[in-house]
Formats: C-alpha cells, sequence, structure tokens
C-alpha cells in the first residue's frame, strides 16, 4: 500500500537560526524606530546634567515620526506624522543639518514664534528674563574622558589629593516653575550676548547646559544647529540605564564595574 503521509521537510539548524536572527532584527528595527532608543553621550555640552559616557534611553513616540525615527534616516515616512510640538526644558535628540549629519542632544528653550536673546549670559524669552540663581559649583573628577584638556586649565583644581574640574553652576527655572542646572565659565561675548533670534513656525530653538561649551540654536551650522525643524526631533531623553568614566578595557571585564559610575544609574528627567 502506497504511504499518502506526507512529511514536512527537516530543516536546517542554520536555517532556523537565520530565521530567529532575522525576526530578532526586525524587532530590534521596530523597538529602536518606534518605541525606545540608545544614545550615548559624546561630548560635555550637556553639562552638568550628563556626562560624558552616559547612555541613556529615548522615548520616540512623544513627538511624533519622521525620517529620522528610522536607522540612517531611510526616507519612508514623508514629512511628520502624529507630531507634536515639546515642551519647553524637555532634554531632547534631533538630527543635525545636513552640513553636520549627526544625532544631538539638547535642551528645547524656545517654541516656534517665540523670540530668545543673550544678555550678559542671561536668557531672555519674549522679552523677559529666566531667572538664573547662582548656587554650589558644579565638581567632576578627571577622567579617561573627561581629563584636564577638556576641562581647561582655568578649572582645574585638587580636592583630597585628587584632580577635579570646577565650574560656576546655576539654576534656571522657566515660565511655569520646570528649573534644571547650567554652567557659565566666564563671559565670552559671542555666546553671552547675541541679537534677537526669532524662531520660525515648524521649529524650535535648543541650547546646551554648559552654555560656554555649546554649539546649539545660538549659532549657524556648522558651529552650531540653527534654528531645529520639528521633523529632525527624534525622542525625548528619559533615564540614564549606564554610565562609565572611561577607565574601563574590553578586555579586562572586571574594569567595567570599577568604571561605572552607578550614581548615576537611574536618573530621570
Amino acid at each position: 500500500m502506497a504511504n499518502d503521509v506526507k512529511t514536512k521537510p527537516v530543516r536546517s539548524e542554520t536555517s532556523e537560526t537565520f530565521r530567529f536572527l532575522l525576526k530578532l532584527a526586525v524587532v530590534v528595527l521596530i523597538l529602536r524606530s518606534f518605541i525606545f532608543a540608545p544614545f550615548s553621550i559624546p561630548s560635555e555640552s550637556m553639562l552638568p546634567r550628563l556626562l560624558i559616557g552616559d547612555y541613556l534611553f529615548v522615548s520616540k513616540w512623544n513627538y511624533g515620526y519622521s525620517r529620522w525615527s528610522l536607522p540612517a534616516g531611510i526616507p519612508l515616512i514623508p514629512g511628520r506624522i502624529f507630531g507634536s510640538t515639546p515642551t519647553r526644558g524637555d532634554v531632547v535628540v534631533f538630527r543635525a543639518p545636513e552640513v553636520l549629519d549627526h544625532d544631538v542632544i539638547k535642551r528645547v528653550i524656545g517654541l516656534p514664534g517665540e523670540t530668545i536673546q543673550m544678555r550678559q549670559g542671561t536668557v531672555y524669552l519674549n522679552g523677559k528674563a529666566i531667572p538664573k540663581l547662582r548656587i554650589a559649583d558644579f565638581t567632576i573628577p578627571l577622567t579617561e574622558n573627561f581629563n584636564a584638556e577638556k576641562c581647561g586649565a582655568p578649572f582645574v583644581d585638587v580636592v583630597a589629593n585628587v584632580q577635579i574640574c570646577r565650574y560656576p553652576r546655576f539654576r534656571e527655572t522657566l515660565p511655569g516653575g520646570r528649573s534644571y542646572e547650567v554652567l557659565d565659565q566666564a563671559e565670552l561675548p559671542d555666546r553671552d550676548d547675541t541679537g534677537l533670534y526669532t524662531i520660525p513656525a515648524g521649529h524650535i530653538f535648543v541650547m546646551g547646559d554648559n552654555r560656554d561649551d555649546s554649539g546649539d540654536s545660538r549659532f549657524p551650522a556648522p558651529q552650531g544647529m540653527g534654528y531645529v525643524p520639528l521633523e529632525n526631533v527624534e525622542g525625548k531623553a528619559v533615564v540614564n540605564f549606564f554610565s562609565t568614566d572611561g577607565n574601563a578595557e574590553w578586555l579586562k571585564p572586571w574594569t567595567w564595574v570599577s568604571a561605572a559610575r552607578w550614581s548615576r544609574i537611574g536618573e530621570g528627567f
């Protein structure tokens, strides 16, 4: 009697592994594009809130989606969908102007239609000064990823035989009561005294918290960011998930623990 039972072809272990990896890649792509994405801090422009070596999660849904929500800016999303305007004071990740072509993180200070001006280091929003209160100096130990050169010679100090960087620190308070800390290292006319900026429709004005060491909306590209189009905004900073002082070595796993800045993990915005 003929055997009418059909047997399923046996899939090889290699093909099963490939299928699994393909599914995993699709899931990761969806998560990174539309839910959460990791971001690392490469510069000191957002001191004191963000240090070089911080790693954080960025939520992708807050302000809508555009081509810059996708890896490498794949142009699959026309314009911006489900869009909304960031709240003043939000720390956002956005795509820099084409001449720079990389992701950047800054704080939103001005919204469409508003005016911004710097006068003697104070931000004027729609003609009114944002209160700026001097508080205790910001100090950070000198490490591999924040050395004396990055700190600047005038700000290097020694406490208990440990070299640190010490910057003047201030607290700014936005209309509505939201506040955050900023650094103001010195009087620099091109940064502390500017013309009047009028933010165009569909754009925001961003600044780094380290005011004297940030290329932001005060300057056109490539020196800064200029006005940031809303469709370039990729997401909102949510929480630090790791931080390292730069002393870790890949081939020495035990240094991953000693180099971690554990107290920074879990800090929100």
